[in-house]
């Protein structure tokens, strides 16, 4: 362990698996107290437990981020368990592919709930406990390559992604009087339990399209996501940074099956 992050405490949403668990192990490791969530009951409770585990700090929200009383909570948590938030990673968020002229107005509203509503607010309501608090803070926001750049079958996923990377830019003048920095990580091709689940060769199919020859894990992802977090981060805001090894250079498309 080291203590980049001593005495501070983080938020981090849709962190029971995956990236968002991994930027959480990081975080604590790192000497953070962690506050994390996720909407399934069981993984909250054991990537808190898995943290505890290895030395961390940490404690476990359940619930759906659409939901602003769960946000509400996990600040409230923070500050009783740990006295403060002072990092904010909104990594909650869900995919959806669809035909755009079958897309249906209850996937897409769905959608902008998990992916903007809840990223908005909890950034709302971190924001307002840091600037109630006087020391500043960190907010990083979970985008992704399909905000920059066209996918077929991704049209409503991508627009919400893109407007995370929006969110980074427009808040700068709000939150620089405060001493808090915001920006966003577009990750590409990453080989979480998820991505596996829905597609077990997806390593394979990816790797051929990739630059660097490989896909990011999530480690790679949380490096990405300690930098912006930390102190040396500290005259960078409002910007994305993209996390794909070059994909986004050349941008080649695997073959497409409708999910």
């Amino acid at each position: 362990m080291n203590n980049t992050f001593h005495r501070q405490t983080a938020l981090i949403t849709g962190a029971g698996a995956g990236i968002g668990f991994e930027i959480a192990r990081q975080l604590a490791l790192s000497g953070a107290a962690v506050v994390l969530n996720d909407v399934v009951p069981a993984l909250a409770t054991g990537a808190a437990k898995a943290i505890q585990a290895e030395g961390g700090k940490a404690a476990a929200v359940p619930g759906d981020v659409a939901a602003l009383k769960t946000l509400e909570t996990m600040v409230d948590e923070a500050v009783r368990q740990f006295g403060s938030v002072d990092i904010a990673v909104a990594n909650a968020g869900i995919t959806t592919f669809g035909d755009f002229f079958e897309y249906r107005p209850e996937s897409f509203r769905r959608l902008l709930d998990v992916n903007l509503h809840g990223s908005f607010f909890l950034a709302q309501l971190a924001a307002r406990q840091m600037r109630r608090q006087g020391t500043g803070g960190r907010i990083l926001l979970l985008s992704s390559v399909t905000g920059q750049q066209a996918y077929q079958y991704l049209t409503a996923y991508g627009m919400t992604k893109a407007a995370l990377q929006m969110l980074a830019k427009s808040l700068v003048p709000e939150l620089s009087p405060h001493n808090i920095t915001i920006n966003a990580i577009a990750p590409g091709a990453t080989s979480t339990e998820r991505t596996l689940a829905e597609e077990p060769d997806y390593a394979l199919h990816w790797e051929r399209l990739i630059p660097t020859g490989k896909v990011s894990t999530p480690s790679d992802i949380a490096h990405a996501a300690l930098f912006l977090l930390s102190p040396q981060s500290s005259q960078i805001t409002g910007q994305t940074l993209v996390v794909d090894g070059g994909w986004t250079s050349v941008s080649p498309i695997p073959p497409t099956t409708l999910k």
